[in-house]
């Protein structure tokens, strides 16, 4: 029997269309524009200046405070602007602005990275290298890897859990990724269990997936405390708690973290990143997007230096089609409308998805019904509908009494409700203001 979560999830269309695409190489962009604040925590703080020359791999912001991560140059050129250009999040943020030397690009870009299975750098030097290299976590969360890897003393941790889900409709990204870097990813897996100093990991895919599952147990099977778990197609699978649970069978603390039960997530891109940094000295700055739509002549996977503008991925897949109404960066559960296609890739950036006027369109809002369906698929057992009614009346308070702030933003409710009442959307934002009025008593 295929393993899941016990509470709520729900099984919207796949609409997994790229995942058959093999993953290209997105041509180098003559301009990249690199936020400084690609992760959760403080802004990266910035150590070039305009004219200067950069190289590829070269820190241009670096870490400023536990909570932090370097940002690195994904391209060899020179500094244009410092500037604030609208984000993936819709706001105004400091940016980098880069010309590309595209001459010096093309020697980069013929660089072969053969497998290399040997660990050479102890556990201290593995975490450090970590932190150097900018990697955050690649499954949508951006949180610095670093901190994540750095376990206070006394905490018991006897399990790594690789997240190779992907459960959000359309995206394919890390799917192609486990097809294409599998023995990358497991020497990934074990330069982790090494650093952490634990016997034992698990793969988690979904049964969507049967070709990496199968290539994994393939290539598992005589390594030592590496295990794969296929998991039933359920969303949101991919939650760092609902894997856990689905998993392990241990349930995440209401306001903890895996490691109060012993564990440690990362995705497999973040995994592949880490490999990367410690087995060639590669810091982040690209990332696996898939860049789908039903309407799409192209629809693919693509290695994407981190600044591209996302107006270069469409044109690379032949352009917007006529009656797009909406484009989203991430998938159609969690991801987030963006205002234009100036706004840069991140590292956050997984997918970008072109939804049609077709598939756009909001049912017309009505009242509550008192039918229940969007407490019984949350699954982390609130009740939507009261967190949206309390948001709406100011009740804040009231709101964060009833948990608001658990709400992984998965969107299963919206997803179910009968009335098309926009219930994400006043949790967001009533999270949004219980976190600035946590903020303001502290």
């Amino acid at each position: 029997m295929l393993k899941t979560f016990p509470k709520g999830g729900i099984h919207p269309p796949e609409n997994k269309i790229t995942s058959t695409k093999s993953i290209k190489r997105m041509p180098t962009p003559k301009v990249v524009y690199v936020p400084i604040s690609q992760h959760i925590g403080i802004p990266a703080e910035i150590t070039v200046n305009v004219k200067d020359k950069v190289e590829i791999g070269q820190v241009i912001a670096k870490s400023s405070g536990f909570v932090s991560s370097n940002i690195h140059s994904p391209v060899s050129g020179t500094v244009t602007k410092l500037d604030k250009i609208i984000d993936t999040s819709g706001y105004k943020k400091q940016c980098i602005v880069i010309r590309t030397d595209i001459k010096d690009e093309a020697n980069f870009e013929d660089i072969e990275y053969p497998l290399k299975k040997d660990i050479s750098l102890e556990p201290k030097d593995i975490l450090q290298k970590i932190n150097e290299s900018g990697i955050v976590g690649l499954g949508g969360a951006t949180f610095p890897s670093h901190v994540k890897l750095s376990i206070k003393e006394g905490a018991k941790l006897d399990c790594l859990i690789i997240n190779g889900v992907e459960c959000e409709p359309y995206l394919t990204a890390d799917h192609r990724l486990m097809l294409e870097k599998t023995e990358e990813i497991i020497v990934g897996i074990k330069i982790l269990m090494f650093a952490l100093h634990i016997d034992m990991a698990i793969i988690g895919i979904e049964n969507n997936k049967k070709n990496a599952i199968e290539v994994f147990k393939n290539l598992t099977t005589k390594e030592k405390g590496i295990k794969v778990a296929a998991l039933k197609v359920k969303y949101p699978q991919g939650g760092e708690k609902q894997l856990v649970r689905a998993i392990l069978n241990r349930e995440v603390p209401k306001n903890g973290l895996p490691l109060d039960v012993g564990v440690i997530v990362h995705n497999v891109g973040t995994i592949f990143a880490i490999y990367q940094a410690i087995q060639y000295n590669k810091p982040l700055t690209e990332r696996v997007v898939t860049i789908t739509g039903k309407k799409l002549e192209n629809a693919s996977n693509y290695w994407v230096k981190i600044g591209t503008p996302i107006k270069d991925l469409v044109d690379e897949v032949g352009g917007l089609p006529e009656g797009t109404r909406k484009i989203v960066n991430g998938g159609p559960m969690m991801g987030k409308a963006i205002k234009n296609l100036d706004v840069p890739v991140t590292k956050g950036t997984s997918g970008i998805l072109v939804i049609h006027e077709d598939e756009a369109s909001r049912g017309e809002q009505k009242n509550c019904i008192r039918c229940g369906e969007c407490v019984d698929v949350c699954p982390m057992g609130l009740e939507p509908h009261l967190l949206m009614n309390l948001t709406e009346k100011g009740k804040y308070d009231d709101a964060s009494n009833e948990d608001i702030m658990t709400c992984i933003e998965c969107g299963s409710c919206s997803y179910i409700c009968p009335s098309h009442r926009p219930l994400l959307d006043y949790i967001r934002f009533g999270k949004n203001i219980v976190k600035k009025l946590n903020t303001s008593k502290n």
